[in-house]
């Protein structure tokens, strides 16, 4: 029992030769969809800047004597911006979702 067997490579299902991708794919014709998930970091981390900052800001000012606890306002509103912001992000990145397939 010193023969030695060669593994044979399975034949594709289909019965046809392989087909090198590259020449099937026209690269012109790819769709780039954009990252989502960068666009909506993207938000939520410019949304978490600009709320910090304005609401320390307006906490700062003398409308805000009145306050019993900035903390609140300033939690508050910093969800809020960062909640618009990271909406308006998710906007834009359909807004050129859609403007890439009408190039099409």
């Amino acid at each position: 029992m010193s023969e030695t067997q060669e593994n044979p490579t399975p034949a594709p299902a289909d019965g046809k030769d392989d087909v090198e991708l590259r020449s099937v794919i026209d690269p012109g014709s790819v769709r780039r969809a954009p990252r989502y998930k960068a666009f909506f970091w993207t938000g939520a981390l410019a949304g978490l800047l600009i709320g910090v900052g304005l609401s320390l800001y307006l906490v700062g000012t003398d409308a805000a004597e009145g306050m019993m606890k900035p903390g609140v306002y300033v939690t508050v509103l910093t969800l809020f911006v960062t909640m618009v912001t990271t909406l308006v992000a998710g906007l834009v990145a359909v807004v050129v979702d859609k403007r890439s397939l009408r190039r099409r």
